[in-house]
């Protein structure tokens, strides 16, 4: 924090620190409601031994006060035994509270749990595993296909465990859904948006990749997530803030996609050097390419309108064996020319803060996250491109700002300098 505490608030340095690093949890015996941990996509953890994920842990913490007196900070729970962040239970307080090694850094609350994430469907499924709230309630995450086709061909993204996490959660949770009904989805947004408790602005629709040439069922990957959003839109149209996270698709599946009610776009790049990308998502390399996925992004700008083409990279892999920059000021500058080029286009990108789960590829590898200094500097950069295109706070992610931001995976929304933030 002496380092870097006179260049950004404390609140995302140290949310960026704990997500690198992950968090452990000494038994959680005092706390009873509390929205667990849904696996709702990855496993988002870097230790995904037997004894963590037949464990619960709460979804999301917010840290406050402390030593550097913290407005409160979302984040994203990754369980790492190993982690010099822990979780303790002050027992003369009544209350938990984080350390990192012997220093008290602040106070924890676990992410609340809603009454709809205790209901069924009438098809007898869990609300939280069919439609799961995350970031504090604010987004409904709608993951309707947990497999994608890219691991099929052994062409998966290096950084992700998605099928692996599909296949350890379902030795621990028989109703662990790989594909969703549109029924169940329609029914538990249902519940979701009746209940009185209920905070949620948005949804994400989402899934694995379906590769055209292979198909999914007999549908293109376009043909499955539409039907999916017709359902939605013509039921609760207005009522969230719709998000479609597919791959890079040309200018007349868009449409597709923009008619049956999607919002904002996301399509994520993941990586922008072309040799980082080729290898680290071999799949996207092999059955779009960078430059032709690059070019859609851009030209979806035109479909879905400024600002509402989000896409995602994954920070720091930039720096990760055997393929990254060896320095980070080399990664910063690579990224930073492709947050560049996309601001400059009215695409506001973002991202999420690299989880080295072990089951992917890289964490295989034995990787670790990219320093604290790496991420500084992005947020930094990001914010310096922003500012420079006099961009908006992009919609769909919440509020922004120390103490108001609810994005819980990176701490882009955190380091916005907002007035009057609580």
């Amino acid at each position: 924090m002496k380092e870097y505490g006179h260049l950004l608030n404390p609140e995302a340095i140290i949310k960026e620190d704990i997500l690198r690093q992950g968090i452990f949890f000494e038994p959680l015996t005092d706390v009873k409601n509390f929205s667990s941990k849904s696996y709702f996509i990855f496993s988002f953890n870097i230790d995904n031994d037997n004894d963590i994920i037949t464990k619960k842990y709460p979804e999301e913490i917010a840290l406050q006060s402390g030593i550097y007196n913290l407005k409160r900070t979302i984040i994203s729970v990754r369980i790492n035994k190993s982690s010099p962040y822990r979780v303790k239970f002050d027992a003369a307080a009544n209350k938990y509270v984080l350390f990192l090694d012997d220093n008290f850094i602040g106070d924890i609350i676990f992410s609340p749990e809603k009454s709809y994430m205790l209901q069924k469907t009438p098809s007898g499924k869990s609300v939280r595993d069919i439609a799961p709230t995350i970031e504090w309630g604010y987004l409904v995450y709608l993951a309707v296909f947990r497999m994608c086709q890219y691991f099929e061909n052994k062409s998966e993204c290096a950084f992700c465990d998605m099928n692996s996490n599909y296949v350890n959660q379902k030795k621990t949770n028989k109703s662990y859904s790989a594909v969703k009904s549109i029924d169940d989805i329609i029914d538990a947004l249902g519940i979701i948006g009746s209940s009185e408790d209920s905070e949620s602005k948005a949804y994400t629709l989402t899934g694995g990749s379906i590769i055209d040439e292979f198909k999914f069922n007999g549908d293109t990957e376009i043909d499955f997530y539409v039907r999916f959003l017709e359902a939605i839109e013509d039921k609760y149209k207005g009522k969230w803030i719709s998000k479609i996270v597919v791959q890079a698709h040309d200018a007349k599946n868009l449409k597709r996609l923009k008619d049956a009610g999607a919002y904002i776009y996301h399509t994520n790049f993941e990586v922008w050097d072309k040799g980082l990308f080729d290898n680290i998502c071999p799949g996207k390399s092999k059955f779009v390419g960078r430059d032709e996925w690059i070019k859609r992004i851009v030209d979806a700008v035109s479909i879905f309108g400024e600002y509402r083409v989000i896409p995602n990279f994954v920070a720091g892999v930039e720096l990760s064996k055997p393929y990254g920059f060896k320095s980070i000021d080399d990664a910063i500058n690579s990224t930073g020319e492709g947050l560049e080029f996309f601001m400059s286009n009215n695409v506001i990108p973002r991202y999420t803060t690299w989880c080295p789960e072990k089951t992917s590829k890289l964490g295989k590898l034995g990787n670790s996250s990219a320093p604290l200094e790496y991420y500084v500097k992005l947020l930094l950069k990001w914010h310096e491109l922003h500012y420079k295109y006099n961009l908006p706070v992009p919609e769909g992610y919440g509020e922004a700002g120390p103490g108001r931001a609810e994005f819980s995976v990176s701490a882009f929304m955190d380091a916005f300098k907002i007035a009057n933030t609580v």
